[in-house]
């Protein structure tokens, strides 16, 4: 079994790739951007700025000293703070992403879906940002 993708990215002798067919030529043509976007160093410091200037990031590394006791103090334990980015949770590190790529491309709308809201509210942020228009589907 193969565990890593091949040169083309993808998994297995059937690649990995399942998808509706009507949306094959969007897919292409949103790979393709993201192989452009991901070999371009301006893409890169620009969604470095927006993650330190819109999103907080990074984010702290804080000590929970009073856990480790709880512990018996043994252990030192750390938390990541992600629940202070810009949203609340770790959700704007990746829509951020995406809507540079949204821009890149040119297009004018995101469209998501979240279940228990925190992807939407991410995305919501993100579409505001950027002035895009936004749907959320729950």
């Amino acid at each position: 079994m193969l565990l890593a993708p091949n040169t083309s990215g993808y998994y297995g002798e059937y690649g990995g790739r399942f998808i509706p067919e009507i949306l094959t030529t969007t897919f292409d043509e949103l790979i393709e951007a993201f192989q452009e976007a991901k070999a371009d160093p301006s893409f890169w410091n620009e969604y470095v700025n927006v993650m330190q200037t819109y999103s907080c990031r990074p984010t702290p590394v804080t000590r929970l000293d009073n856990f480790s006791e709880m512990l018996g103090g043994r252990f030192e334990i750390y938390c990541k703070r992600e629940d202070l980015n810009h949203t609340g949770a770790h959700k704007a590190n990746n829509v951020m992403g995406q809507g540079l790529l949204v821009k890149r491309m040119g297009k004018s709308r995101v469209i998501a879906e979240t279940g228990a809201g925190q992807h939407g509210v991410a995305t919501a942020t993100m579409a505001a940002r950027f002035g895009l228009d936004c749907v959320i589907y729950m």
